[in-house]
């Protein structure tokens, strides 16, 4: 098993979320988060002021998948959350020892 977690920008959630679903896919936890990379955040404008954004709205979205999902809902993710432009996010894979369904007992890719 492996945890996925994408960091995507806020307006293309609603694309990723269909898109992981129209690959089979619909278990997620999404969490409205703050950050920045390397550009270290935005100067904006506003009634003639310039004034420094250095933490940047995101999303964070988990998914726990079987080792076999894991290529295809990455694709997906890549596919739909790219415009291109700087601060599209990024993507960490990570290992999962083990997944338990608390209300089952089941163990493993079955608690998924």
């Amino acid at each position: 098993m492996k945890r996925i977690e994408a960091i995507v920008r806020p307006e293309r959630l609603d694309v990723v979320r269909r898109a992981i679903e129209a690959v089979g896919y619909a278990g997620l936890m999404i969490t409205e988060i703050q950050g920045h990379g390397k550009q270290k955040g935005i100067t904006q404008q506003w009634r003639g002021e310039k004034f420094r954004v250095e933490l940047l709205p995101k999303v964070k979205i988990e998914i726990v998948a079987p080792d076999h999902d894991v290529e295809t809902i990455l694709e997906a993710l890549v596919r739909v959350a790219r415009t291109g432009e700087i601060g599209d996010g990024k993507i960490f894979v990570s290992p999962v020892d083990t997944a338990i369904r608390i209300r089952t007992g089941e163990r493993g890719d079955p608690a998924l």
